[in-house]
């Protein structure tokens, strides 16, 4: 009998280790002194036994009493559309880990819940492992796990080097440029988005919330220049962040203020990368695409990492929250590494990816697959897009522009754009790491948000011909959003030697920022986040291009908290695509030979 293929990706990878201890310890609300003599509060479990233990530290700015196994009773773990889907319950499942043989504890950073506040919170994480390495119920050997917050945390204390620290396994990890995520992995393209405002609402953070605070005169004239931007002003809720100074979501705030990139900030990044010297699995899915962090920061710190690394993508449906998926190759990565138990891990291919529509996991000696071929397709008229380049000395060499009109969302719910689809694919085909789009584009404005929509279009079986019936594409061809991309106008500069196919590197600093000259052409290269899709034989590949999303909600919500909107124009702008032998606008796509 034929093995059933399952249609969701099977995340347990074949470990499995069975429970052996059934008892368990329950330490709420330790106290551990840092350096400076301020507390934090931590939940410990651990086996019931008189041995000890390996432990694994989850670590992050949420509120470890919603991490508890009482909350995974309460909550017992809800898939991506389940109303009760809530992102941060993330620091892992406590029975299965506690139950083969590992101490599991879980806290936060100063400032946040039961913790005492005061001083700086860079060396709580460094210390508490050194803490839990001491107890007489830990055996010195400590890892980490949770994902998202749990796991940016994770790569932050790597670089501090804590001695009793052996291995980490940050999946869905906040960016590599700057402490905890930075900028450009937050926000590529420099379009700003309303993720963190989002999810800011579940904050545990202490704020002492007063009037509008005191800024540095520096500061200050950046709030004076926010709180003037048209942009900002059109969306009440951003404004009020900004007119309350600081006191309200300080960190977005401080993005809003001053949303660039810093050259030093990655510069310091790219000296810090060699410093982590213990092993690291890092990964994220396909569904983090939206909000964009988890997506980039886990290909960023792949590619930089020189320790012993592993890559995981997964697929598109975000994991079930409370987190618990996986667990078995979490345990086989942690039996390796703290238990010293030969699981095979070292052994696998470092990339391991879950490729959309074959449904199915593939490998891969580094990301993106080195056998990858780098094809273009070029936007041609009739929004087409097509494989033949245009030529020179020819009626191709300078086309009419495509163009489109947005109105801003004072005016309208419509989003305009072009869609751009290629003829029905004559053979499957499997496209898997970053995409970047070129366009050659005019605006009548000073600046602009670009948005790029991948999507796998068909099964087509249409004929299109002069004849009556057959003019036009079918009507309700089925299609599913495969990723986007984005990119700011007025950040359009590129730094070639930082660059690489499909992952253009937009420095996106004030010093490089640059309004556009209306009525100019200019060439945008735009990131697409990376993906992995089969388009089968008799599908389309197309691409939309727009400047405008929308809250799904009103008052500026969102009906899913990880699928954030952007920061749009507040007036009207034109838009012209330019598409011919002198201005050849194309998608570039990384193929991988079947």
């Amino acid at each position: 009998m034929k093995a059933l293929r399952s249609y969701a990706p099977d995340v347990s990878m074949g470990y499995q280790r069975p429970p052996e201890y059934t008892g368990m310890v329950d330490m709420r609300d330790v106290r551990v002194p840092m350096r400076d003599g301020v507390e934090l509060c931590v939940d410990i479990f651990r086996p019931e036994a008189a041995e000890k233990f390996p432990a694994l530290l989850a670590f992050a700015i949420y509120n470890k009493d919603l991490q508890s196994p009482e909350q995974m009773q309460a909550v017992p773990p809800q898939p991506a559309w389940s109303s009760l889907w809530t992102g941060l319950l993330e620091a892992g499942d406590t029975r299965f880990l506690v139950s083969r043989g590992y101490i599991h504890v879980i806290g936060s950073p100063r400032g946040v819940g039961k913790n005492g506040s005061g001083g700086s919170r860079e060396w709580d994480a460094y210390d508490l492992i050194e803490w839990i390495a001491a107890q007489d119920w830990c055996d010195g050997h400590i890892g980490m796990v949770g994902i998202s917050g749990f796991g940016a945390e994770q790569l932050a204390v790597a670089k501090q080097k804590p001695p009793h620290l052996k291995a980490i396994f940050p999946l869905d990890p906040r960016g590599a440029y700057g402490p905890l995520g930075g900028f450009r992995d937050e926000y590529p393209g420099g379009v700003l988005h309303l993720f963190r405002y989002l999810i800011g609402h579940y904050s545990a953070i202490h704020q002492d919330k007063g009037p509008p605070g005191t800024l540095s005169p520096e500061r200050e004239k950046l709030w004076q220049a926010a709180m003037n931007n048209p942009d900002y002003r059109m969306y009440p809720h951003i404004y009020n962040v900004l007119a309350q100074k600081g006191q309200h979501m300080p960190a977005y705030f401080d993005v809003l203020i001053d949303p660039f990139d810093k050259e030093e900030t990655v510069t310091r990044s790219e000296a810090e990368f060699e410093t982590i010297d213990i092993p690291v699995y890092t990964g994220t899915g396909w569904y983090a695409y939206t909000y964009k962090t988890h997506l980039m920061g886990a290909q960023h710190w792949f590619r930089e990492l020189r320790s012993f690394k592993k890559l995981l993508f997964l697929g598109p449906a975000h994991l079930e929250r409370p987190f618990n998926a996986f667990h078995h190759e979490i345990l086989r990565w942690h039996d390796h590494w703290l238990k010293g138990l030969d699981t095979g891990i070292t052994t696998d291919p470092p990339v391991r990816y879950w490729v959309m529509g074959e449904n199915n996991w593939r490998t891969a000696a580094d990301w993106p697959p080195p056998e990858a071929q780098w094809t273009k397709l070029y936007l041609s008229n009739w929004e087409r897009l097509r494989q033949e380049p245009f030529d020179m000395a020819s009626a191709e060499e300078a086309l009419a522009p495509d163009a489109f009109v947005q109105m801003p969302p004072t005016q309208t719910n419509t989003v305009q754009g072009l869609r751009y689809l290629s003829e029905p694919l004559a053979e499957d085909t499997l496209v898997a790491g970053p995409i970047s789009l070129t366009l050659f584009a005019e605006i009548d404005q000073a600046d602009t948000n670009w948005i790029v929509i991948l999507k796998d279009v068909g099964p087509d079986v249409s004929v299109m011909t002069v004849r009556e019936g057959e003019r036009a594409l079918q009507d309700g061809l089925p299609e599913r959003e495969i990723t986007r991309g984005w990119l700011k106008a007025s950040h359009r500069a590129v730094d070639p030697e930082r660059s690489a196919p499909g992952r253009p590197w937009h420095p996106l600093t004030r010093e490089t920022w640059k309004p556009v000259t209306p009525g100019a052409i200019e060439e945008y290269q735009i990131e697409i986040m990376a993906t992995a899709n089969l388009f089968r034989r008799g599908h389309r590949i197309g691409i939309e291009i727009t400047s405008l999303d929308l809250p799904t909600g009103v008052g500026g919500a969102t009906n899913a908290e990880y699928v954030p909107y952007h920061i749009c124009s507040s007036g009207t702008v034109v838009h012209k695509i330019y598409h011919d032998a002198r201005r050849p606008s194309h998608l570039l796509l990384p193929v991988v030979p079947l």
